[in-house]
Protein backbone atom coordinates (compact mmCIF):
# COMPACT_ATOMS: atom_id res chain seq x y z
CA UNK A 1 0.00 0.00 0.00
CA UNK A 2 2.95 2.35 -0.45
CA UNK A 3 1.04 4.47 -2.93
CA UNK A 4 -1.48 5.44 -0.23
CA UNK A 5 0.95 6.59 2.43
CA UNK A 6 1.28 10.30 1.70
CA UNK A 7 -2.38 11.28 1.64
CA UNK A 8 -1.76 13.64 4.55
CA UNK A 9 1.48 15.47 3.69
CA UNK A 10 3.26 18.30 5.44
CA UNK A 11 1.67 21.69 4.98
CA UNK A 12 -1.85 20.81 6.07
CA UNK A 13 -3.58 23.49 8.16
CA UNK A 14 -3.71 22.91 11.90
CA UNK A 15 -5.11 25.18 14.59
CA UNK A 16 -7.86 22.92 15.92
CA UNK A 17 -6.30 22.87 19.40
CA UNK A 18 -5.99 26.26 21.13
CA UNK A 19 -5.26 26.17 24.89
CA UNK A 20 -5.01 29.99 25.19
CA UNK A 21 -7.82 32.50 24.86
CA UNK A 22 -7.33 35.75 22.95
CA UNK A 23 -7.18 37.56 26.29
CA UNK A 24 -4.46 35.15 27.46
CA UNK A 25 -2.41 35.86 24.34
CA UNK A 26 -2.67 39.63 24.78
CA UNK A 27 -1.69 39.45 28.46
CA UNK A 28 1.36 37.26 27.81
CA UNK A 29 2.45 39.43 24.86
CA UNK A 30 2.11 42.70 26.72
CA UNK A 31 3.88 41.35 29.80
CA UNK A 32 6.78 40.10 27.68
CA UNK A 33 7.18 43.51 26.02
CA UNK A 34 7.08 45.21 29.42
CA UNK A 35 9.87 42.88 30.60
CA UNK A 36 12.06 43.69 27.60
CA UNK A 37 11.52 47.42 28.06
CA UNK A 38 11.84 47.63 31.83
CA UNK A 39 13.96 44.64 32.93
CA UNK A 40 16.11 44.37 29.85
CA UNK A 41 18.34 41.68 28.43
CA UNK A 42 21.92 40.62 29.15
CA UNK A 43 23.81 40.91 25.85
CA UNK A 44 27.24 39.28 25.69
CA UNK A 45 27.54 39.51 21.91
CA UNK A 46 29.52 42.50 20.59
CA UNK A 47 27.72 42.30 17.24
CA UNK A 48 24.32 42.30 18.94
CA UNK A 49 25.36 45.27 21.08
CA UNK A 50 26.46 47.05 17.92
CA UNK A 51 23.07 46.74 16.18
CA UNK A 52 21.22 47.71 19.36
CA UNK A 53 23.38 50.81 19.75
CA UNK A 54 22.78 51.80 16.13
CA UNK A 55 19.03 51.43 16.69
CA UNK A 56 19.12 53.70 19.74
CA UNK A 57 18.46 51.15 22.48
CA UNK A 58 19.40 52.12 26.03
CA UNK A 59 22.58 50.26 26.95
CA UNK A 60 24.78 49.68 29.95
CA UNK A 61 27.91 48.25 28.39
CA UNK A 62 29.64 47.67 31.73
CA UNK A 63 26.76 45.47 32.87
CA UNK A 64 26.22 44.01 29.36
CA UNK A 65 22.59 45.08 29.65
CA UNK A 66 20.22 46.40 26.98
CA UNK A 67 16.64 47.59 27.26
CA UNK A 68 14.42 47.06 24.23
CA UNK A 69 11.71 49.69 23.81
CA UNK A 70 8.25 48.37 23.05
CA UNK A 71 8.18 50.23 19.73
CA UNK A 72 11.46 48.61 18.67
CA UNK A 73 10.12 45.10 19.35
CA UNK A 74 6.77 45.82 17.71
CA UNK A 75 8.54 47.17 14.63
CA UNK A 76 10.65 44.00 14.45
CA UNK A 77 7.52 41.83 14.65
CA UNK A 78 6.00 43.83 11.81
CA UNK A 79 9.18 43.57 9.68
CA UNK A 80 9.72 39.84 10.12
CA UNK A 81 8.34 37.86 7.16
CA UNK A 82 5.02 36.13 7.80
CA UNK A 83 6.10 33.26 5.53
CA UNK A 84 9.50 31.63 5.21
CA UNK A 85 10.16 28.96 2.59
CA UNK A 86 12.77 26.33 3.41
CA UNK A 87 13.75 24.27 0.38
CA UNK A 88 14.97 20.78 -0.27
CA UNK A 89 17.35 19.83 -3.02
CA UNK A 90 14.22 18.41 -4.63
CA UNK A 91 11.23 20.80 -4.81
CA UNK A 92 8.89 18.11 -3.48
CA UNK A 93 10.56 18.68 -0.09
CA UNK A 94 10.00 22.46 0.00
CA UNK A 95 8.34 23.75 3.19
CA UNK A 96 6.19 26.89 3.17
CA UNK A 97 6.18 27.94 6.82
CA UNK A 98 3.61 30.35 8.13
CA UNK A 99 0.00 30.63 9.24
CA UNK A 100 -1.05 27.31 10.74
CA UNK A 101 0.62 25.03 8.18
CA UNK A 102 2.21 22.02 9.89
CA UNK A 103 5.49 20.21 9.16
CA UNK A 104 7.36 17.75 11.38
CA UNK A 105 10.92 16.50 11.33
CA UNK A 106 13.97 15.41 13.26
CA UNK A 107 15.85 17.28 15.98
CA UNK A 108 19.25 17.43 17.60
CA UNK A 109 21.88 17.56 18.77
CA UNK A 110 22.08 14.25 20.65
CA UNK A 111 25.49 13.11 21.81
CA UNK A 112 24.64 9.40 21.84
CA UNK A 113 23.08 7.01 19.34
CA UNK A 114 21.15 3.80 19.98
CA UNK A 115 22.03 1.40 17.19
CA UNK A 116 20.02 -1.46 15.72
CA UNK A 117 21.70 -3.94 18.06
CA UNK A 118 20.33 -1.98 21.01
CA UNK A 119 23.75 -0.62 21.98
CA UNK A 120 24.16 2.98 23.12
CA UNK A 121 27.36 4.68 21.96
CA UNK A 122 28.82 8.14 21.66
CA UNK A 123 27.57 9.41 18.31
CA UNK A 124 30.09 9.69 15.50
CA UNK A 125 30.41 11.12 12.02
CA UNK A 126 29.12 7.80 10.70
CA UNK A 127 25.86 8.40 12.59
CA UNK A 128 25.76 11.92 11.11
CA UNK A 129 25.73 10.26 7.67
CA UNK A 130 23.54 7.23 8.32
CA UNK A 131 20.67 8.93 10.12
CA UNK A 132 19.94 11.46 7.33
CA UNK A 133 20.07 8.59 4.81
CA UNK A 134 17.51 6.67 6.89
CA UNK A 135 15.29 9.72 7.35
CA UNK A 136 15.49 10.54 3.63
CA UNK A 137 13.48 7.33 3.07
CA UNK A 138 10.81 8.08 5.71
CA UNK A 139 7.88 9.56 3.85
CA UNK A 140 6.17 11.27 6.80
CA UNK A 141 9.29 13.05 8.14
CA UNK A 142 9.34 16.37 6.31
CA UNK A 143 12.77 17.84 7.13
CA UNK A 144 16.05 17.12 8.90
CA UNK A 145 17.48 19.03 11.83
CA UNK A 146 20.99 17.61 12.11
CA UNK A 147 20.46 14.93 14.73
CA UNK A 148 23.72 14.02 16.45
CA UNK A 149 27.13 15.40 17.38
CA UNK A 150 30.24 13.77 15.85
CA UNK A 151 32.24 13.10 19.00
CA UNK A 152 35.10 11.70 16.93
CA UNK A 153 35.86 15.11 15.34
CA UNK A 154 37.61 18.21 16.61
CA UNK A 155 35.20 21.05 17.39
CA UNK A 156 36.67 23.30 14.68
CA UNK A 157 35.53 20.98 11.87
CA UNK A 158 32.22 19.80 13.32
CA UNK A 159 30.04 22.37 11.53
CA UNK A 160 31.14 21.69 7.96
CA UNK A 161 31.18 17.92 8.40
CA UNK A 162 27.74 17.74 10.02
CA UNK A 163 26.14 19.86 7.32
CA UNK A 164 27.91 18.05 4.50
CA UNK A 165 26.83 14.71 5.98
CA UNK A 166 23.23 15.91 5.96
CA UNK A 167 23.26 17.56 2.54
CA UNK A 168 24.96 14.63 0.84
CA UNK A 169 22.70 11.97 2.37
CA UNK A 170 19.27 13.55 1.96
CA UNK A 171 17.47 15.86 -0.44
CA UNK A 172 15.19 17.15 2.34
CA UNK A 173 15.78 20.55 3.93
CA UNK A 174 18.75 20.57 6.34
CA UNK A 175 18.84 22.78 9.45
CA UNK A 176 21.38 22.77 12.25
CA UNK A 177 23.01 24.62 15.08
CA UNK A 178 26.52 26.03 14.78
CA UNK A 179 29.58 25.93 17.01
CA UNK A 180 31.89 28.51 15.44
CA UNK A 181 31.55 31.62 13.31
CA UNK A 182 34.07 30.23 10.84
CA UNK A 183 32.07 27.04 10.55
CA UNK A 184 28.87 28.96 9.88
CA UNK A 185 30.44 30.99 7.10
CA UNK A 186 31.98 27.86 5.55
CA UNK A 187 28.61 26.10 5.63
CA UNK A 188 27.00 29.05 3.85
CA UNK A 189 29.71 28.84 1.16
CA UNK A 190 29.05 25.11 0.89
CA UNK A 191 25.35 25.81 0.40
CA UNK A 192 26.13 28.37 -2.27
CA UNK A 193 28.21 25.83 -4.19
CA UNK A 194 25.40 23.25 -4.07
CA UNK A 195 22.65 25.74 -4.88
CA UNK A 196 24.55 27.36 -7.75
CA UNK A 197 25.68 30.63 -6.21
CA UNK A 198 24.89 33.13 -3.43
CA UNK A 199 21.68 34.43 -4.99
CA UNK A 200 20.49 30.93 -5.83
CA UNK A 201 20.91 29.88 -2.20
CA UNK A 202 18.89 32.84 -0.98
CA UNK A 203 16.15 32.17 -3.52
CA UNK A 204 16.05 28.48 -2.62
CA UNK A 205 17.59 28.06 0.85
CA UNK A 206 18.44 24.37 1.12
CA UNK A 207 19.95 24.92 4.55
CA UNK A 208 19.17 27.05 7.59
CA UNK A 209 20.54 27.67 11.06
CA UNK A 210 19.55 27.63 14.72
CA UNK A 211 20.80 29.95 17.42
CA UNK A 212 19.48 30.11 20.96
CA UNK A 213 18.46 32.89 23.30
CA UNK A 214 19.51 31.63 26.74
CA UNK A 215 16.70 31.75 29.28
CA UNK A 216 16.22 33.92 31.14
CA UNK A 217 16.89 36.99 28.96
CA UNK A 218 20.47 36.32 27.89
CA UNK A 219 22.17 36.65 24.50
CA UNK A 220 25.24 34.42 24.34
CA UNK A 221 28.42 35.84 22.83
CA UNK A 222 28.93 33.22 20.12
CA UNK A 223 25.26 32.53 19.40
CA UNK A 224 24.57 36.27 19.24
CA UNK A 225 27.43 37.01 16.86
CA UNK A 226 26.44 34.11 14.57
CA UNK A 227 22.80 35.21 14.63
CA UNK A 228 23.68 38.71 13.46
CA UNK A 229 25.96 37.53 10.65
CA UNK A 230 23.52 34.88 9.38
CA UNK A 231 20.69 37.44 9.38
CA UNK A 232 22.87 39.91 7.48
CA UNK A 233 23.51 37.26 4.84
CA UNK A 234 19.78 36.59 4.42
CA UNK A 235 19.92 32.90 5.36
CA UNK A 236 16.89 31.63 7.32
CA UNK A 237 17.52 31.32 11.05
CA UNK A 238 15.52 30.04 14.02
CA UNK A 239 15.83 31.94 17.31
CA UNK A 240 14.27 29.66 19.93
CA UNK A 241 14.52 29.84 23.69
CA UNK A 242 14.52 27.00 26.21
CA UNK A 243 12.85 28.12 29.44
CA UNK A 244 12.49 25.37 32.06
CA UNK A 245 9.70 25.68 34.60
CA UNK A 246 10.96 26.47 38.08
CA UNK A 247 14.61 26.79 37.04
CA UNK A 248 15.04 29.22 34.13
CA UNK A 249 11.44 30.43 34.08
CA UNK A 250 8.61 30.75 36.57
CA UNK A 251 7.25 27.34 37.55
CA UNK A 252 3.83 28.03 36.04
CA UNK A 253 3.04 27.26 32.41
CA UNK A 254 1.83 30.82 31.86
CA UNK A 255 5.06 32.21 33.30
CA UNK A 256 7.08 29.85 31.14
CA UNK A 257 5.29 31.06 28.00
CA UNK A 258 5.90 34.66 29.01
CA UNK A 259 9.60 33.88 29.36
CA UNK A 260 9.53 32.26 25.92
CA UNK A 261 7.88 35.32 24.41
CA UNK A 262 10.41 37.75 25.87
CA UNK A 263 13.37 35.56 24.90
CA UNK A 264 12.41 34.69 21.35
CA UNK A 265 11.25 38.24 20.57
CA UNK A 266 14.74 39.36 21.60
CA UNK A 267 16.10 37.15 18.84
CA UNK A 268 13.51 38.34 16.33
CA UNK A 269 14.36 41.96 17.16
CA UNK A 270 18.09 41.41 16.73
CA UNK A 271 17.67 39.72 13.33
CA UNK A 272 15.47 42.54 12.05
CA UNK A 273 17.83 45.23 13.35
CA UNK A 274 20.67 43.44 11.55
CA UNK A 275 18.72 43.04 8.31
CA UNK A 276 15.14 44.25 8.03
CA UNK A 277 13.04 41.47 6.51
CA UNK A 278 15.57 38.73 7.30
CA UNK A 279 13.87 35.31 7.26
CA UNK A 280 13.46 34.26 10.88
CA UNK A 281 11.54 31.65 12.86
CA UNK A 282 10.61 32.39 16.45
CA UNK A 283 10.91 29.24 18.50
CA UNK A 284 10.34 27.25 21.66
CA UNK A 285 12.41 24.33 22.98
CA UNK A 286 11.50 24.57 26.66
CA UNK A 287 9.67 22.11 28.86
CA UNK A 288 8.93 21.43 32.51
CA UNK A 289 11.58 20.61 35.09
CA UNK A 290 11.48 17.45 37.18
CA UNK A 291 11.21 19.24 40.52
CA UNK A 292 12.45 16.15 42.38
CA UNK A 293 15.81 16.08 40.61
CA UNK A 294 15.82 19.47 38.79
CA UNK A 295 16.34 17.43 35.62
CA UNK A 296 15.15 18.15 32.09
CA UNK A 297 12.03 16.25 30.95
CA UNK A 298 11.41 15.80 27.25
CA UNK A 299 8.33 13.57 27.24
CA UNK A 300 6.01 15.47 29.59
CA UNK A 301 2.50 16.14 28.30
CA UNK A 302 2.92 19.74 29.50
CA UNK A 303 5.56 20.17 26.77
CA UNK A 304 2.76 19.62 24.27
CA UNK A 305 0.57 22.17 26.03
CA UNK A 306 3.39 24.71 26.10
CA UNK A 307 4.22 24.29 22.42
CA UNK A 308 0.58 24.67 21.50
CA UNK A 309 0.37 27.89 23.51
CA UNK A 310 3.62 29.16 21.99
CA UNK A 311 2.21 28.39 18.52
CA UNK A 312 -0.77 30.63 19.27
CA UNK A 313 1.54 33.46 20.30
CA UNK A 314 3.57 33.04 17.10
CA UNK A 315 0.38 33.06 15.05
CA UNK A 316 -0.66 36.31 16.74
CA UNK A 317 2.72 37.82 15.74
CA UNK A 318 2.39 36.32 12.23
CA UNK A 319 5.92 34.89 12.45
CA UNK A 320 6.66 31.27 11.45
CA UNK A 321 7.13 29.07 14.49
CA UNK A 322 9.85 26.52 15.29
CA UNK A 323 8.30 24.08 17.78
CA UNK A 324 9.35 20.99 19.72
CA UNK A 325 7.55 17.67 20.17
CA UNK A 326 7.86 13.92 19.83
CA UNK A 327 10.56 13.07 22.37
CA UNK A 328 10.50 10.47 25.14
CA UNK A 329 12.40 10.04 28.37
CA UNK A 330 12.32 6.25 28.02
CA UNK A 331 15.60 4.37 27.63
CA UNK A 332 14.32 1.85 25.09
CA UNK A 333 11.56 1.46 22.54
CA UNK A 334 8.55 0.59 24.70
CA UNK A 335 5.05 1.77 25.54
CA UNK A 336 6.40 4.89 27.28
CA UNK A 337 8.27 5.84 24.11
CA UNK A 338 5.07 5.58 22.12
CA UNK A 339 2.66 7.42 24.36
CA UNK A 340 5.03 10.26 25.28
CA UNK A 341 6.07 10.85 21.68
CA UNK A 342 2.52 10.63 20.34
CA UNK A 343 0.95 12.96 22.90
CA UNK A 344 3.28 15.91 22.37
CA UNK A 345 3.43 15.41 18.60
CA UNK A 346 -0.36 15.42 18.33
CA UNK A 347 -0.83 18.50 20.52
CA UNK A 348 1.81 20.52 18.67
CA UNK A 349 0.53 19.45 15.26
CA UNK A 350 -3.11 20.21 16.07
CA UNK A 351 -2.08 23.67 17.32
CA UNK A 352 -0.81 24.60 13.85
CA UNK A 353 2.87 24.85 14.78
CA UNK A 354 4.80 25.28 11.55
CA UNK A 355 8.15 23.54 11.95
CA UNK A 356 7.99 20.90 14.67
CA UNK A 357 11.49 19.58 15.27
CA UNK A 358 12.57 16.73 17.59
CA UNK A 359 9.48 14.86 16.33
CA UNK A 360 11.53 11.89 15.18
CA UNK A 361 14.29 9.85 16.75
CA UNK A 362 15.08 11.37 20.16
CA UNK A 363 14.77 9.70 23.55
CA UNK A 364 16.37 9.60 27.02
CA UNK A 365 16.04 13.33 27.78
CA UNK A 366 16.96 14.22 24.15
CA UNK A 367 20.45 12.82 24.68
CA UNK A 368 20.06 9.74 22.47
CA UNK A 369 19.09 9.32 18.81
CA UNK A 370 17.52 5.91 18.16
CA UNK A 371 17.54 4.35 14.70
CA UNK A 372 14.45 2.31 15.58
CA UNK A 373 12.60 5.35 16.91
CA UNK A 374 12.99 7.22 13.62
CA UNK A 375 10.92 4.51 11.98
CA UNK A 376 8.40 4.42 14.85
CA UNK A 377 8.03 8.20 14.81
CA UNK A 378 7.47 8.14 11.07
CA UNK A 379 4.23 6.30 11.87
CA UNK A 380 3.29 8.65 14.71
CA UNK A 381 3.83 11.70 12.49
CA UNK A 382 1.69 10.15 9.76
CA UNK A 383 -1.12 9.56 12.23
CA UNK A 384 -0.78 13.08 13.63
CA UNK A 385 -1.01 14.56 10.13
CA UNK A 386 -4.12 12.46 9.55
CA UNK A 387 -5.62 14.13 12.61
CA UNK A 388 -4.55 17.55 11.33
CA UNK A 389 -6.27 16.73 8.03
CA UNK A 390 -9.53 16.44 9.94
CA UNK A 391 -12.86 15.28 8.52
CA UNK A 392 -13.72 16.66 5.09
CA UNK A 393 -17.47 17.28 5.00
CA UNK A 394 -19.03 17.85 1.58
CA UNK A 395 -22.21 16.54 -0.05
CA UNK A 396 -20.00 14.03 -1.86
CA UNK A 397 -18.20 12.75 1.28
CA UNK A 398 -21.47 12.58 3.24
CA UNK A 399 -22.67 10.20 0.54
CA UNK A 400 -26.42 10.70 0.80
CA UNK A 401 -26.94 9.27 -2.69
CA UNK A 402 -25.04 6.06 -1.97
CA UNK A 403 -26.84 5.67 1.38
CA UNK A 404 -30.14 5.97 -0.46
CA UNK A 405 -29.01 3.50 -3.15
CA UNK A 406 -27.84 0.87 -0.63
CA UNK A 407 -30.85 1.30 1.64
CA UNK A 408 -31.70 -0.60 4.83
CA UNK A 409 -29.77 -3.81 5.44
CA UNK A 410 -27.43 -3.42 2.47
CA UNK A 411 -23.65 -2.99 2.32
CA UNK A 412 -21.26 -0.51 0.75
CA UNK A 413 -18.36 -2.79 -0.21
CA UNK A 414 -18.97 -2.80 -3.95
CA UNK A 415 -20.13 0.78 -4.35
CA UNK A 416 -18.15 3.23 -6.53
CA UNK A 417 -18.23 5.71 -3.63
CA UNK A 418 -16.26 3.21 -1.52
CA UNK A 419 -13.58 2.56 -4.12
CA UNK A 420 -13.32 6.29 -4.84
CA UNK A 421 -12.47 7.20 -1.24
CA UNK A 422 -10.93 4.16 0.41
CA UNK A 423 -7.42 5.04 -0.78
CA UNK A 424 -7.51 8.68 0.37
CA UNK A 425 -9.68 8.71 3.50
CA UNK A 426 -7.42 6.70 5.81
CA UNK A 427 -3.82 6.61 6.97
CA UNK A 428 -2.24 3.23 6.31
CA UNK A 429 0.43 2.45 8.93
CA UNK A 430 3.41 0.36 7.95
CA UNK A 431 4.46 -0.90 11.40
CA UNK A 432 1.13 -1.51 13.10
CA UNK A 433 -0.02 -5.13 13.22
CA UNK A 434 -3.68 -5.41 12.22
CA UNK A 435 -3.78 -9.14 11.57
CA UNK A 436 -5.71 -11.75 13.58
CA UNK A 437 -3.63 -13.28 16.35
CA UNK A 438 -3.28 -16.55 14.41
CA UNK A 439 -1.72 -14.75 11.44
CA UNK A 440 0.51 -12.63 13.69
CA UNK A 441 1.79 -15.74 15.48
CA UNK A 442 2.36 -17.58 12.20
CA UNK A 443 4.37 -14.61 10.95
CA UNK A 444 6.74 -14.72 13.92
CA UNK A 445 4.78 -12.82 16.63
CA UNK A 446 7.05 -9.80 16.26
CA UNK A 447 6.85 -6.73 18.50
CA UNK A 448 6.62 -3.17 17.25
CA UNK A 449 10.25 -2.67 18.19
CA UNK A 450 11.30 -5.70 16.18
CA UNK A 451 9.37 -4.50 13.16
CA UNK A 452 10.87 -1.02 13.49
CA UNK A 453 14.36 -2.48 13.72
CA UNK A 454 13.77 -4.64 10.64
CA UNK A 455 12.38 -1.72 8.66
CA UNK A 456 15.27 0.56 9.63
CA UNK A 457 17.81 -2.07 8.59
CA UNK A 458 16.06 -2.61 5.25
CA UNK A 459 16.14 1.11 4.50
CA UNK A 460 19.79 1.47 5.48
CA UNK A 461 20.65 -1.50 3.28
CA UNK A 462 18.69 -0.41 0.21
CA UNK A 463 17.86 3.30 0.15
CA UNK A 464 20.03 5.52 -2.02
CA UNK A 465 19.41 9.26 -1.57
CA UNK A 466 19.77 11.72 -4.42
CA UNK A 467 23.54 12.19 -4.75
CA UNK A 468 25.28 15.52 -5.08
CA UNK A 469 26.70 16.03 -8.59
CA UNK A 470 30.33 14.92 -8.86
CA UNK A 471 31.57 18.36 -9.92
CA UNK A 472 29.84 19.91 -6.89
CA UNK A 473 31.46 17.37 -4.57
CA UNK A 474 34.88 18.18 -6.02
CA UNK A 475 34.36 21.92 -5.63
CA UNK A 476 33.21 21.54 -2.02
CA UNK A 477 36.24 19.46 -1.08
CA UNK A 478 38.54 21.89 -2.86
CA UNK A 479 37.07 25.06 -1.32
CA UNK A 480 35.80 24.09 2.14
CA UNK A 481 38.50 23.31 4.71
CA UNK A 482 38.21 20.58 7.29
CA UNK A 483 36.01 18.08 5.46
CA UNK A 484 36.77 14.48 6.34
CA UNK A 485 33.57 12.82 5.10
Amino acid sequence: MNQHRNNFPGGLEGGQYRPLSEADIRLIHNTALDILENTGVEVNSPKAMEVLAEAGARLDRDAARAWLPRAMVEDAIACAPSQVTLCGRQPEHDLKLGGKRVHLGTGGTAIYALDLQGQKHLSTLQDCCQIPRLVDALENVHFIVLPVYPNDLEREVVDVNRFYAGLSNSSKHIMGGMYTMEGAMDVIRMGEIIAGGPQALRERPILSFITLIISPLTVDKEYGDIMIEVARKGIPIAVPSEPQTGSTSPVTLAGNLTMFAADTLTGVTLTQLANKGAPVLCGYVGTITDMRSMGYLSGAVEAGLLNAGAAQLAQSWEIPFYATAGMSDSKLIDAQTGYESAMTTLLAALSGANYIHDAAGLMEFAMVASYEKYVLDNEIIGMAMRAVGGIQVTPETIGAEVIQAVGPGGHFLTEDHTTRYLRSEFFFPRLSDREPRENWEADGASSTRQRARQRAQELLDTHQPLPLPEDVVKRIHAQIPGLVV
